[in-house]
């Protein structure tokens, strides 16, 4: 199969991936200023990070959750927060672990090691970033007053971080599984981002 056209079924794969957990596998929190939740969307941003690359990865969790956003009556006024947000997860993951980390080139407990950190950089960057995105984003862009806006936060803070615990656990499991197999086929050599983006 041609490389381009498997990363972008992959990247498709990832962001109905990423839709369907996060829209299935949800639990809403509602606050004065809106919901938050607890869901397992990150995982495929995340994992679409590990096989593809940062920008391929972060784009398919945007879109897949982003979508999610725009079907749902509360997270519709949301978008632009969550496609900037979950952007910057793969971009974040993706930087470390093939720019920084090669994990295409490691094999056993050091591609393990390497996974956790890439995922969890990424996942830490949400964890920092959401909350604080989520009170600007809420007071100003939307109008919320301060002190609603400031609960949303707190609860986003909570939710994130659980978001993130669960997110590095499942996607370093998945991704640990499904290594053998692919580069054993030469599907991972296909899906890796090039040397040059």
């Amino acid at each position: 199969m041609n490389k381009k056209i498997l990363r972008i079924t992959v990247i498709g794969l990832m962001a109905a991936l990423s839709y369907i957990s996060f829209t299935f596998l949800r639990i809403d929190i509602p606050t004065p200023a809106g919901s938050t939740s607890f869901h397992l969307g990150n995982t495929f941003c995340v994992l679409a990070a590990l096989l593809l690359g940062g920008l391929p990865g972060g784009l398919s969790g945007a879109l897949g959750m982003g979508i999610g956003d725009m079907f749902h009556p509360v997270y519709i006024t949301v978008v632009p927060k969550t496609l900037i947000l979950k952007t910057g997860i793969g971009l974040v993951c993706g930087f470390v672990a093939h720019k920084l980390l090669k994990i295409t080139e490691q094999t056993g407990r050091r591609l393990f090691v390497s996974v956790i950190i890439a995922t969890s950089c990424g996942m830490l960057f949400n964890v920092i970033c959401e909350p604080f995105f989520s009170y600007f984003y809420t007071s100003i862009v939307l109008g919320a007053p301060e002190k609603a806006a400031l609960t949303l936060a707190s609860w986003n803070a909570v939710t994130t971080t659980v978001n993130a615990v669960l997110a590095v656990i499942i996607s370093t499991g998945i991704y640990m599984a499904m290594v053998p197999t692919l580069r054993k086929s030469g599907v991972l050599k296909k899906l890796e981002p090039s040397k040059e983006s």
